[in-house]
């Protein structure tokens, strides 16, 4: 088998992705495959090895929420994804995407990205190529194209609903029989041609800038269950749901029927919400009750707080809905910077009241806002909110928000856990992680640009739960690994990876665990048009293989590309 291997890494120790405890072996790599797993001989001249002796040896990981739908079109490197380990991930989600779509209602669908996943209009009109009308078009632009990863896509229910609808869809028209059967026809022609999955919003906060609720807000459950029994009866493919869940009980019973009538696994966004905490206890066990019963459905579930990244070059700060921010809000921002050191520009704003009710609670709860810190901290102890170091300094705690804003030239960082902290803790997010009917996701790599920076959960799930949590109980290192590739993996029915296996696709990450941390956000002005976003790196990821192929090395690129589009399940 040596003889074969075109690269070997020597003396990891190997999480294997299934969940065990790692153990110390070799992995022989070649045309891309695992070729063999243990105490392997000593490899042929010329072959590339990788000293893992003392390192961490894991399968690349599978991330199933992601927002690359546009990125994809115009770059070559999903990142802050492909920079901490995650070697496929799934694009499509929340029911927002780009196909299909006709060119006269193309608009529509930018403004509801816009919206709902805060990517900037300019750079969605300067950046999407638009050579597509239908999915299997997207899927073909998609397919010419290289990466640093793998993707897969699902097809959004939002641009079905506008492709068939038009305007009736934009205004919340329920679907006519006609409609759903077109809608039903597309969904299961984008299955056919290669999408894992149809997704769907049913969110009240997912709504374009000037305040029009996504179109699929309200679709009935018979356009659900229509565009299901259409992907049903291909036998491939799953649905993908967020939703409020307003009314639990009623809406889980609906999406279970929908499920049901599908006869496909469905799995939706598991959250904990500050203004009901017992929510997700309450949906975790009706995913029990459905899944001993025989209907798969899961919880999509984040393993750190969904936290509001705060700070006066970015989206959104706790001064950002005063009167006076509109005067700086526009600026340049070293132009912006120069006004908000002005002593009376400080006083004025710190003065004025947020009056919002909403922008109050989420931006002005200041026992819920913290230092972001270096490294960032994702389950800060209540004596580090800003409330509380503000009591304890003896200052105005807008004063103290400000200044500590003002720190690193400007740049300075509040992180405001909005999703999974109601009781100031991870100790819910534990229950979560570990159901055996849910999974690791939610990342929202590739959206939020300004304002959320989660694509780099990885890398921090692995280093606090494993390793560094000190405000709780940790989990195993080998049930970790599992959660974020091999479990995912399965999920999508992407069987030829997740797991270091000799067969499976050669996806790995060469980690130095002692060494692994994520570093804090920083903000780049490299998207088309200049547009911004929030990017993350991470330290001690020694070496990240696709296909057989390093990608990255110490956080560097190789200028390797061997990531490619993923049509269909895998065998």
């Amino acid at each position: 088998m040596a003889r074969e291997a075109e690269l070997m890494i020597r003396g990891g120790t190997i999480a294997d992705g299934l969940g065990g405890a790692p153990y110390e072996a070799d992995v022989a790599i070649g045309g891309g495959r695992i070729l063999a797993v243990g105490k392997l001989g000593p490899a042929p001249r010329g072959v590339e090895e990788i000293d893992a002796k003392g390192l961490l040896v894991t399968p690349g990981f599978v991330d199933i929420h992601t927002h690359y739908d546009g990125q994809a079109t115009w770059s070559n490197r999903l990142d802050s994804s492909s920079w901490h380990g995650v070697t496929t991930a799934l694009i499509g989600n929340c029911g927002v995407g780009f196909a299909p779509c006709t060119p006269g209602r193309r608009d529509i669908l930018v403004a509801l990205m816009e919206g709902i996943e805060d990517l900037p209009e300019i750079v969605l009109t300067e950046g999407l190529p638009w050579t597509w009308e239908s999915f299997p078009e997207f899927l073909d632009v998609l397919g010419g194209r290289r990466y640093d990863m793998d993707i897969a896509t699902q097809v959004p229910h939002a641009a079905l609903r506008i492709h068939v609808m038009g305007q009736r869809a934009a205004d919340h028209e329920q679907a006519n029989q006609a409609d759903r059967a077109e809608m039903a026809r597309l969904a299961a022609e984008a299955i056919a041609a290669g999408a894992l999955g149809f997704s769907t919003s049913r969110a009240l906060a997912h709504k374009t800038l000037d305040g029009r609720h996504t179109p699929t807000l309200r679709a009935a459950e018979e356009e659900l269950a229509d565009i299901g029994r259409a992907i049903g009866r291909l036998g491939r493919g799953w649905l993908q749901v967020i939703s409020d869940f307003d009314e639990p009980g009623e809406e889980f019973a609906m999406l279970r029927r929908v499920a049901e009538a599908a006869g496909r696994p469905m799995t939706f966004s598991l959250l904990q919400r500050e203004k009901v905490p017992w929510l997700w206890r309450f949906l975790l066990d009706r995913l029990e009750e459905a899944n001993a019963a025989g209907t798969r459905i899961s919880g999509q579930v984040m393993a750190r707080p969904i936290g509001l990244m705060l700070g006066f070059e970015l989206s959104q700060n706790p001064f950002f809905a005063r009167p006076s921010w509109q005067h700086v809000a526009k600026l340049p921002f070293a132009e912006r910077l120069a006004v908000l050191r002005n002593p009376e520009f400080r006083a004025r704003i710190i003065a004025e009241k947020t009056t919002d009710p909403a922008m109050l609670y989420r931006l002005n709860t200041w026992h819920m806002l913290f230092p972001l810190g270096d490294p960032p901290d994702y389950e800060p102890s209540p004596e580090r909110s800003l409330a509380a170091m503000a009591a304890q300094r003896g200052v105005d705690v807008q004063e103290l928000a400000y200044d500590l804003m003002l720190e690193k030239d400007g740049r300075g960082i509040l992180n405001r856990p909005i999703i999974n902290y109601a009781d100031g803790d991870l100790a819910a997010v534990k229950t979560m992680v570990e159901h055996p009917n849910t999974l690791m996701g939610l990342g929202d790599g590739g959206a939020h640009l300004g304002l959320i920076c989660d694509a780099s959960s990885t890398t921090s799930t692995i280093t606090h739960w494993t390793r560094d949590r000190s405000r709780g109980e940790r989990l195993p290192l080998g049930f970790v690994i599992r959660r974020l590739s091999h479990d995912n993996a399965q999920a999508l029915g992407l069987r030829d990876r997740g797991a270091i296996a000799p067969g499976l696709r050669a996806d790995i990450n060469v980690i130095d665990y002692d060494r692994l941390r994520v570093r804090p956000p920083e903000l780049a002005y490299d998207l088309p048009a200049g547009g911004k976003r929030l990017l993350q790196r991470a330290e001690g990821y020694v070496a990240t293989l696709v296909n057989g192929q390093p990608v990255y090395r110490e956080g560097e690129a190789t200028g390797a590309l061997p990531g490619r589009l993923v049509r269909g399940a895998t065998a």
